[in-house]
């Protein structure tokens, strides 16, 4: 059995018109959230901010609810995701340039609510979405 690989990632949230929302990304048809696989010897909260960071340009993200997370089930050639929670409360994001690419990773992105993140995301997000809302206290 060939080992997995574990990206780290955010669902990163901010209250917009006085209602959650979280962030979302898409890279051509594929709407994801921030996430990426760790550099060597850095831990998967510190690969989570970094990743976010370099593909969104957001930075002080607070980790408002700890340091708790979910992982996604295997998926692709099994690989896992692990994401923790972050509140955004300010900052502009913007879609930089990846100095690997050359390009930015993704094409755009988008404030939407989880009611339409799990509407764009694949369902291999259902738990970590259903996870986040319960964190930040809306009931499904």
């Amino acid at each position: 059995m060939t080992p997995h690989k574990r990206s780290a990632g955010l669902v990163v949230v901010r209250r917009v018109a006085n209602e959650w929302h979280c962030l979302v990304l898409r890279a051509y048809r594929n709407w994801d959230l921030p996430k990426g696989l760790p550099e060597p010897e850095e831990g998967p909260l510190q690969a989570a901010l970094r990743e976010a960071r370099e593909e969104t340009g957001l930075s002080g993200l607070d980790l408002h609810w700890g340091e708790d997370y979910r992982e996604t089930e295997r998926y692709g050639r099994g690989k896992i995701a692990r994401f923790y929670l972050a509140l955004s409360p300010s900052g502009e994001v913007s879609l930089p340039i990846s100095a690997e690419l050359g390009r930015p990773e993704h094409h755009e992105f988008r404030w939407v609510t989880f009611a339409e993140a799990r509407k764009l995301l694949p369902t291999r997000f259902e738990s970590i979405l259903e996870w986040a809302e319960g964190a930040v206290g809306i009931q499904s």
